[in-house]
């Protein structure tokens, strides 16, 4: 059968923009310690940083020639990125827009309408670039022209339990119409979740925004509460009025504008079935780096680790790394640059970062081996494994909540035949005994 194309406004191909959402400072609290030293975004995830895999996504849809990082994080920030993005991908434009302060997911992007709606497109993607999946957007683009829709969201199934953690979706099975849309509901609706990612078309998501700045005008005594990220963040409360009178307003598409959108009867989801997780917590960077790479080996990328009887697959080493050939690396390793792996190392489900060093013998598992650290001979620098469909990585462990995930932060040092387990250290550590259970200040 033959395809007519979709006409655009001007009558030719539809105009695709992307904005990929990054946040600020302020909201990396739960990153800590590893966004001590680094932006979240940045953070290096199977090789790349976590921005570079949303990135990665946009430059397989061909019609998208301009790309904005939207966030409140110094513009000195993404300098080196989008010089690399600019370089390896001339035909994108890719410029990043700083917010005065955090404006929320939607606010953001209002604020920034006249660099997106610039050459009128008719549609553009808004990628949150705290998600780690396979970032299905033509598949979403396929729909959104099948259905003539306003607006397409991503969506996974996660089991029951875990579902209220997230944005809630009641679709429709036969046409993926969204009948229903609840951020964090108190009680189970749906095991369809929100995965960050969205396709709107330009006519219908600034005015729904608009109207929602304006019900909240219209309501001036109501108290606006941050979201129960923000609370657990920064232990926030109702916000207070600027000193020029007005009320400093954060709109978010999660709570503000999706459940309107789902009334507006042109609102669908693409459920997808590969793989999805946030990255809030430092630990969940360990699945993330897992979850990447299964896909990086699934598609026979290159950049892997040839399999071997020392090497597990999937396993990522800088091309700068010394491995000594009797460590046993894998499976889901990366190695960073400049790293140092002595003889007899084991490390599994692991991440080590830049300039560390495991000296012979040493043990990793479950675990992130911060910037410039260092593992002593014969010691052990383990977590507990957690499934890969569980969305925390947090544990009970004798009535108390701890790290499931051990994570040294930058440059710490770990004595020989020492043990740290179950741990989060911060930067500059020095660990001369054994350890579990603990945050190390």
């Amino acid at each position: 059968m033959l395809q007519v194309p979709m006409r655009g406004k001007s009558g030719g191909t539809p105009n695709t923009k992307a904005v990929i959402l990054v946040g600020g400072p302020s909201r990396g609290t739960r990153f800590r310690p590893l966004s001590l030293d680094l932006p979240k975004p940045l953070f290096e995830v199977a090789g790349h940083p976590i921005i570079s895999h949303c990135f990665a996504a946009i430059t397989k849809v061909p019609e998208i020639r301009e790309v904005f990082i939207v966030g409140y994080y110094d513009e000195a920030v993404f300098r080196d990125f989008i010089k690399d993005c600019s370089r390896t991908n001339p035909n994108i434009a890719v410029r990043y827009l700083r917010e005065y302060q955090a404006l929320g997911t939607a606010g953001g992007l209002y604020h920034f309408r006249d660099a997106i709606l610039k050459g009128r497109p008719d549609r553009f993607f808004v990628l949150n670039a705290d998600v780690c999946c396979s970032f299905p957007l033509n598949e979403m683009l396929r729909l959104f022209e099948e259905k003539d829709a306003e607006a397409v969201i991503l969506g996974t199934r996660v089991p029951n339990d875990a579902a209220t953690n997230f944005g809630c979706i009641v679709s429709d099975a036969h046409s993926k119409r969204v009948l229903h849309y609840v951020e964090k509901p108190e009680s189970h609706i749906s095991n369809l979740i929100n995965c960050g990612v969205y396709l709107f078309s330009t006519e219908a998501i600034f005015p729904s925004i608009k109207s929602a700045m304006k019900r909240r005008s219209d309501r001036p005594r109501l108290v606006s509460y941050p979201s129960s990220d923000a609370l657990t963040d920064r232990q926030t409360f109702p916000q207070e009025d600027d000193d020029d009178g007005e009320t400093n307003e954060v709109i978010r598409l999660e709570q503000d504008i999706l459940s309107d959108l789902a009334d507006s009867r042109q609102f669908y989801v693409l459920e997808t079935k590969d793989f999805w997780r946030q990255i809030k917590t430092a630990g969940s960077a360990v699945p993330a780096n897992a979850l990447y790479l299964m896909k990086a080996f699934q598609t026979q990328s290159e950049e892997l680790a040839k399999p071997s009887a020392n090497i597990l697959p999937p396993v990522f080493i800088h091309p700068t790394a010394t491995v000594d050939p009797s460590a046993k690396l894998g499976p889901n390793v990366s190695i960073g640059p400049r790293v140092n792996v002595g003889a007899g190392v084991r490390i599994k489900e692991s991440i080590i970062l830049e300039d560390s060093e495991i000296r012979h013998d040493a043990c990793i598992l479950y675990s992130i081996v911060g910037w410039g650290s260092r593992v002593g001979a014969w010691a052990r620098v383990e977590g507990t494994p957690t499934p890969v469909r569980e969305h925390s990585t947090s544990i009970v462990k004798n009535g108390v909540k701890v790290q499931s995930i051990t994570i040294l932060g930058k440059e710490c040092a770990v004595a020989d035949e020492v043990k740290i387990q179950n741990c989060v250290c911060l930067p500059f550590k020095e660990l001369k005994r054994d350890v579990s259970n603990e945050v190390i200040m």
